[in-house]
């Protein structure tokens, strides 16, 4: 199998040396995201339930553009600054998820890429390849 790289506009571009996300196959494996807003590569606010809605829309971007949606995630990983904002990060994943809901981890870290206070990689199952 041969890997097929997923960019998109409708998400932020890659700041560094690593792809949106990459396909193998049925498996999509999402880059992490952050809060940027895609046409101005600039954090969307200090607010962090802002910050969280951003990271969830820039996702959702880059699902589709796998051929995907949130829903098709089994896996999610989420980065947080202060982990005490752990019920807001649930009631913003809860207007994009339905059940059954991805696997995931929530772990606090102590700084992210542009001062962001979250981000979010993982990893799509989708029906089939290109």
């Amino acid at each position: 199998m041969s890997k097929v790289i997923i960019r998109t506009d409708a998400a932020p571009a890659a700041i560094g040396t690593y792809s949106q996300a990459v396909k193998i196959g049925t498996t999509v494996y999402l880059s992490g995201q952050i809060p940027l807003l895609p046409e101005s590569m600039t954090l969307i606010s200090e607010n962090f339930s802002e910050q969280a809605d951003q990271v969830f829309k820039n996702l959702q971007a880059v699902c589709e553009a796998a051929g995907g949606t949130l829903n098709d995630m089994v896996k999610v990983n989420i980065f947080l600054t202060d982990l005490s904002q752990f019920a807001t990060v649930n009631e913003v994943m809860s207007r994009y998820f339905q059940e059954p809901y991805p696997a995931r981890a929530a772990i606090e870290v102590s700084a992210l890429p542009r001062s962001a206070q979250i981000e979010i990689d993982g990893v799509m199952e989708v029906p089939s390849t290109y």
